[in-house]
């Protein structure tokens, strides 16, 4: 734009005094130079100067756009100033009228990307010059048009003009952020935003292909260590080794991770299949605490999970409710998959070697995290199962296990507080030997836990009468969300 706007400074002076040549008496006084030509020199300087400062490397690209706001007003005034610097007419009458102010406005909405707010009042300011260039006219004696509202009576076209372009730089800044993100995910197309957390995004997604649907998480760079280069290019090159990690798990209770990336601006995404249901915090939210056999049921599928990660020395570090989703996967209700494989900590690697360790990523959920996590204690596979044992506390009861109104509260009580049992905040039934075992995994020294996720799945399989099968998972998915409870017969390939 600037660049451009350089070049036609330098034109439509040229023309400026081409057109003036045959209004002139006297054949050589069109070459003659004017206070415009001052103007549309200080113009085009100011014009390469911009284009010579958005070329720089390092620049900060807000920055950039927000000093194209500025540069607009500059150049409105600019055109003000030159429109009323020459001779005027004393009977040339005040009429309203749209300027190439209101043009240069339009132009920059439509190319220039910024927010609603930012283009009304660089787009007020720029509009209000042409009235500035009036009155400066006549304090130079050259032009009386009467009262001073005149100046904004002749050119309201220029404000109404601005309220079409606020439509504009909405409409298209929206449309560029949506065509970007669709080209930097890929052979994803992103569609509808389906949340938002403390990491980032989470948009429903479709291969352009194969049409399948798919969910990709966007992490925001500033959770990758603020505007430090050297902490962001560590925390992307652990988190392209972490991912691929975390994409080579089978267990079919472990969410498909399908793809993974990072874009230009440094946003970390990733692309995994797309679930109906819900997680487990809003199950419980919505409908209160579970009966054992169902808690049974869905903590026996995440060990499934856990398993197969800890066998390849990932421990997940962020196990709670909000990860974990229950839904149907094909024609099996109460289907559990556990997500968030893609950000985990590889267990030979050491704390400082995991994008879990960077200050203000992930650092657990506190309500959910054991003692030795909370000291910045080395973890093993144990923590994910004080976790699930804290889920499963949830599960029974609608309660957290430990609650404060500070997040060190209820770490301190991680480490130092004895749980109440759960059978005692709850009116559901529970089985003793389940509560006992919900109490060894909240136990705070890791040695005095179930020691793996394959054993904790098989003492929950030997406790008796606890049974949860289809049938009761299907009446109960039925009752509650009757739209998910297809038919199998419903779907064609």
């Amino acid at each position: 734009m600037s660049l451009v706007a350089a070049g036609l400074w330098v034109l439509g002076s040229i023309l400026g005094h081409v057109a003036f040549r045959s209004m002139q008496a006297d054949p050589s006084a069109w070459l003659d130079l004017t206070i415009g030509d001052a103007i549309a020199a200080a113009s085009v300087l100011a014009s390469l100067l911009l284009f010579a400062y958005t070329r720089t490397p390092n620049r900060d690209p807000r920055r950039i756009l927000d000093l194209g706001l500025v540069y607009m007003v500059l150049t409105a005034l600019a055109l003000g100033l030159t429109f009323h610097s020459g001779p005027i007419l004393a009977r040339q009458s005040v009429s309203p009228q749209i300027s190439w102010i209101g043009a240069v406005i339009l132009m920059f909405s439509a190319i220039v990307p910024s927010t609603r707010m930012k283009t009304l009042l660089a787009g007020l300011v720029a509009a209000s010059m042409n009235p500035v260039g009036m009155l400066w006219a006549r304090a130079q004696g050259r032009w009386d048009f009467g009262s001073a509202s005149n100046a904004l009576l002749m050119h309201y076209p220029d404000y109404l003009l601005v309220g079409v372009a606020v439509v504009i730089s909405h409409v298209v800044t929206t449309l560029g952020r949506q065509v970007a993100k669709a080209r930097e995910m890929g052979s994803y197309q992103l569609g509808e935003l389906l949340g938002r957390g403390g990491m980032g995004e989470v948009y429903k997604a479709s291969h352009r292909m194969l049409a399948r649907p798919a969910a990709i998480k966007l992490i925001r760079p500033e959770m990758l260590g603020g505007n430090d280069p050297a902490v962001a290019a560590r925390a992307i090159a652990r988190f392209q080794r972490e991912a691929d990690a975390a994409a080579h798990l089978r267990s079919s209770h472990t969410v498909d991770l399908y793809d993974f990336g990072v874009t230009e601006d440094k946003t970390l995404y990733l692309v995994m299949e797309f679930l109906e249901g819900m997680d487990l915090e809003s199950l419980v939210r919505q409908h209160g605490a579970m009966p054992a056999p169902r808690v049974i049921h869905v903590l026996r599928q995440v060990c499934d999970s856990l398993e197969e990660a800890h066998a390849r020395g990932l421990v997940h570090r962020d196990i709670k409710p909000a990860n974990i989703h229950i839904g149907r996967v094909g024609c099996r209700e109460d289907f559990v998959k556990v997500l968030d494989f893609g950000l985990v900590k590889t267990a030979a690697g050491g704390a400082a070697q995991s994008l879990a360790t960077i200050e203000g990523v992930i650092m657990g959920t506190p309500a959910y995290m054991a003692p030795e996590m909370a000291l910045g204690d080395n973890v093993d596979a144990r923590a994910d199962l004080y976790a699930l044992g804290c889920v499963a506390y949830y599960l029974l009861t609608g309660e957290q296990v430990f609650t404060g109104d500070t997040v060190l509260k209820v770490i301190t009580q991680h480490l130092h507080a004895v749980p109440v049992p759960p059978s005692e905040r709850t009116e559901l039934p529970i089985p003793a030997t389940l509560e006992r075992l919900v109490l060894a995994c909240l136990a705070k020294k890791p040695e005095d836990r179930p020691q793996n996720a394959r054993q904790l799945a098989q003492s929950l399989g030997t406790i008796d009468g606890m049974t949860w099968d289809e049938e009761e998972a299907g009446r109960w998915w039925s009752q509650h969300h009757p739209l998910q409870a297809l038919a199998p017969d419903a779907i064609t390939l």
